[in-house]
């Protein structure tokens, strides 16, 4: 108890501290105001090379002038000289200023400048006697006055859930936060050049459906006040993106935002990017082939290397993935052959016997293998492994197996004990495919919150006729996990969902 009470005066001594600086700092403002110098009034400012730039080519810029802009992250007032450091999007730069340079007034005005204040500079570039690229100030202009202090220099911004909220403190002073975000975009620019290369064309479909489906999962709801309708956050593109099939494109796909309305760990996120894409006149081994490819070519792009260390684990992307039946991968780690298990019944008792829980609305034979291969097997796949054959029960939008109907043409893709993409030979015949829908309407009349609705109009499409096609689902947020070695799914998002604190 005491310790919390320490902790609350700590943190409100700390409050009192920032309310009084705050304060200095709007007084300056309001002087500045008073002096017809409102930072805030100023529109525009030339600047004429970024920080990386002028570094990066020191040679061709020695002795030239430039303009610079950033914030002020550092500063040295050493009397009639002094020394401060901008930040701008891509480095950093030391500037040296002047009283004989900028004149007294000028130079008085800057010594007022406060650490987190955004600043332009005009000067030449040059080498100090210990050999720092710095740019020799003639002029500084004041662009943004800061009002609220950053975290103190050497401790910085440590709290998690502050970085998180405050993302823009975050990317300011933790500067392998932002390295983590420009190689998000890295990745994602590769992935569109990997995709644009294997002919796939990118296209859009609605975020808002009329129907909860093309998933199992728990959709967030919302209403169209002009057509007076209930409506859904899309829970994946996929039946949009198969009517595009339909329609006559042979390769499409899409990256964007899904939102599903359940739990958030360090893998999940309400909303999460990802990226679906299909392929007419393939089936799931195609799918596995491009998936290989795709994501040991975007490490190599973007990383040089497929071999890679996530979370103190090395795991080699290069192809040759592992491939092997859900079946077979419990019977490797559990003994348990669900060949020789045949019904429902058997299931149960053989799941009562290993200790494995499963729902009694989710009581069938299929059900339980995915509950065997979630309790037993997922965390074992460290390697980059393919996860094919699922039960037809978890699986109501793929094409079943000649071989045993009770299966489908479905793999799931397991890197470092978690699941990274799912794919199918989708289901193109309209009955088959209704009669799912109507299995999985019985479901959510049962209480089942993640079964999907009926889509009438997608059967319809189906009626139409879709070819024989692949498609895959990749979650692109855990992929960038795995490429920046990030520990939670909210180090790769700018802004993750936060309960607000007040």
């Amino acid at each position: 108890m005491q310790e919390n009470k320490n902790k609350a005066n700590e943190n409100q001594t700390e409050e009192l501290d920032i309310n009084h600086l705050m304060q200095i700092r709007r007084d300056k403002l309001a002087e500045l105001q008073a002096q017809g110098k409102n930072p805030f009034e100023i529109t525009k400012f030339n600047r004429t090379n970024t920080a990386g730039e002028i570094k990066a080519n020191y040679e061709a810029f020695e002795q030239k002038d430039v303009t610079v802009a950033g914030r002020i992250i550092a500063k040295r007032i050493m009397g009639k000289a002094s020394f401060c450091t901008i930040q701008d999007s891509d480095e950093k730069i030391q500037s040296y200023v002047s009283i004989n340079d900028l004149g007294e007034e000028s130079y008085k005005a800057f010594k007022t400048f406060d650490i987190g204040d955004i600043i332009g500079i005009t000067g030449f570039v040059f080498k100090t006697r210990t050999e720092e690229i710095s740019v020799h100030a003639k002029e500084v202009t004041l662009l943004t006055k800061s009002l609220r202090p950053l975290p103190e220099k050497f401790h910085g911004l440590k709290d998690m859930d502050l970085r998180y909220r405050q993302r823009y403190v975050d990317l300011i002073m933790n500067p392998e936060v932002k390295e983590t975000f420009i190689l998000r975009s890295k990745i994602l620019k590769e992935i569109r050049k990997f995709m644009d290369e294997y002919g796939y064309m990118e296209v859009e479909t609605p975020m808002l459906t009329t129907v909860a489906t093309g998933d199992a999962a728990r959709p967030f709801i919302t209403h169209h006040n002009t057509l007076d309708l209930q409506m859904y956050l899309r829970i994946a593109p996929e039946l949009n993106l198969k009517r595009l099939i339909v329609g006559g494109f042979d390769k499409v796909f899409e990256i964007g935002k899904n939102f599903r309305n359940e739990g958030m760990d360090i893998k999940h996120n309400p909303e999460f990017t990802n990226m679906e894409f299909y392929s007419a006149y393939e089936d799931y081994n195609d799918m596995m082939n491009i998936a290989e490819q795709l994501i040991s070519t975007v490490a190599k792009n973007t990383l040089g290397t497929t071999n890679i260390t996530y979370q103190g684990q090395e795991i080699n992307l290069a192809p040759g993935w592992k491939k092997i039946t859900m079946i077979d991968a419990i019977k490797e780690v559990t003994g348990v052959d669900f060949n020789t298990i045949n019904t429902d019944e058997e299931a149960q008792a053989i799941a009562k016997e290993k200790g494995v829980e499963y729902e009694e609305i989710k009581n069938t034979r299929g059900h339980i293998i995915n509950e065997f291969f979630e309790t037993f097997v997922e965390e074992t796949l460290i390697q980059p492994t393919f996860i094919m054959d699922y039960p037809v029960e978890v699986s109501p939008l793929t094409k079943r197996k000649k071989e045993d109907p009770r299966l489908v043409e479905r793999f799931e893709l397991f890197i470092g004990g978690r699941e990274y993409g799912n794919a199918y030979s989708e289901l193109n015949d309209p009955i088959d495919q209704y009669e799912r829908f109507l299995k999985q309407v019985e479901a959510k009349e049962k209480g089942d919150e993640e079964a999907g609705g009926m889509d009438e109009d997608f059967v319809n499409a189906l009626e139409i006729g879709l070819p024989p096609t692949g498609g895959m689902g990749i979650g692109l947020d855990r992929l960038i996990m795995l490429l920046t070695d990030s520990a939670s799914i909210r180090d790769v998002l700018f802004f993750p969902t936060m309960k607000p604190l007040n």
